[in-house]
């Protein structure tokens, strides 16, 4: 033992303290030092584990895992194949993946190591779930970081939907150098202030979707399977109504329910025709939580004014017919499309795969 120094992580982790020491001959050298990374203190008594990072994404943040464990890592500009998955998670113990790659359970059985999958997302439906809770897999998401993101994407699909700005922009763009004339009764939208948005699925994504709508003046009205106390409800200006009175009584439903069986087509015809007239739908949950072809006859046929669409049913595929209508705002799944989110989201997988490999329970644990 080196005097002076009591943390014992392999030499390669930190270069730097080579001049430090004398020189050594030998397989193997290890020094000790007092080391804390930003945010997570370094647990020297945590055994090295092999991480695979299935998905490509910004550098910064993964030197926390480089730093005291082996990461296997794409080359940047694309994620692993799934022929390359198969090929390298036999020597895993921790595999980061991400909502758009599947786990299936044929993957995760070839991870004869393998003790934990974090998720780079919320949602973890890409995961066979009950595969890895049989075989005693952990299994961790980001629930935190993608808040804040998501619910301001929320609002910029239910402001260009009220304020019909993609129509407008295309019809500006349509001739250029030609003015654009609008009477003032054409194309009109409407204002958020004083109406109703009722949020299904209150979570923390669809508290922070209320919390900005209150401040455009919008009445908030909510739904989830557990009502909240009365107390929560009148700190928060809430209105608790059933799902079906809910979709009667607002004038735009947001939907942040996570997908489940119980949720699939939870908004289908029946309950899109419960709706009035000038109602529109945002979705920034899961795609599979709307019938989408029932949604478009509902677009198409008027049933409802507009929807704008973060998700879409069919691995996020959107249905050629919405492509044909201009009551439709549509993004490719960027609820965390932001350097910001990416950055956080990074920080809150790593600090899960760390406290896992330290035997720590406070992680966001999904299994």
């Amino acid at each position: 033992m080196i005097e002076g120094v009591d943390v014992l992580p392999p030499i390669g982790v930190f270069p730097f303290l080579l001049e430090l020491i004398p020189p050594y001959e030998g397989d193997e050298l290890y020094i000790y030092c007092n080391f804390a990374p930003i945010v997570h203190t370094y647990n020297p008594y945590t055994p090295m584990a092999t991480i695979l990072v299935a998905f490509d994404t910004l550098e910064e943040g993964f030197e926390r895992l480089s730093q005291a464990h082996t990461l296997i890592r794409p080359p940047h500009g694309g994620d692993f194949t799934p022929e390359e998955l198969r090929e390298l998670i036999p020597e895993a113990d921790v595999l980061c993946s991400v909502f758009d790659i599947p786990i299936p359970a044929e993957l995760i059985a070839l991870g004869k190591r393998l003790r934990l999958i974090a998720n780079y997302a919320v949602g973890y439906n890409n995961i066979d779930i009950e595969y890895a809770r049989t075989h005693g897999i952990t299994v961790t998401n980001t629930p935190h970081s993608v808040i804040v993101p998501t619910a301001e994407l929320a609002l910029a699909l239910l402001l260009n939907c009220t304020r019909r700005v993609c129509e407008l922009d295309r019809l500006v763009r349509r001739e250029p150098g030609v003015k654009v004339s609008l009477s003032r009764i054409d194309r009109l939208g409407w204002l958020l202030q004083g109406k109703r948005i009722g949020i299904v699925g209150y979570g923390n994504i669809g508290e922070a979707v209320a919390e900005r709508c209150r401040a455009f003046g919008m009445q908030v009205l909510y739904y989830k399977r557990h009502r909240l106390a009365p107390e929560v409800e009148q700190a928060k200006e809430l209105t608790y109504r059933p799902l079906e009175d809910i979709l009667r009584e607002s004038d735009v439903i947001s939907l942040h329910t996570p997908y489940s069986p119980a949720t699939h087509h939870l908004i289908g015809a029946r309950e899109l025709a419960l709706m009035p007239q000038h109602a529109i739908l945002i979705n920034t949950a899961r795609g599979a939580v709307v019938d989408e072809a029932a949604l478009v006859e509902a677009l198409r046929s008027g049933q409802i004014a507009a929807a704008g669409l973060d998700v879409f049913e069919h691995n996020d595929l959107p249905l050629p017919a919405l492509s044909e209508l201009d009551n439709v705002v549509m993004t490719p799944h960027v609820g965390t499309q932001t350097r910001d989110s990416r950055l956080m989201m990074t920080a809150e997988m790593t600090e899960n795969v760390l406290r896992f490999l330290e035997g720590r329970t406070d992680i966001s644990r999904v299994v």
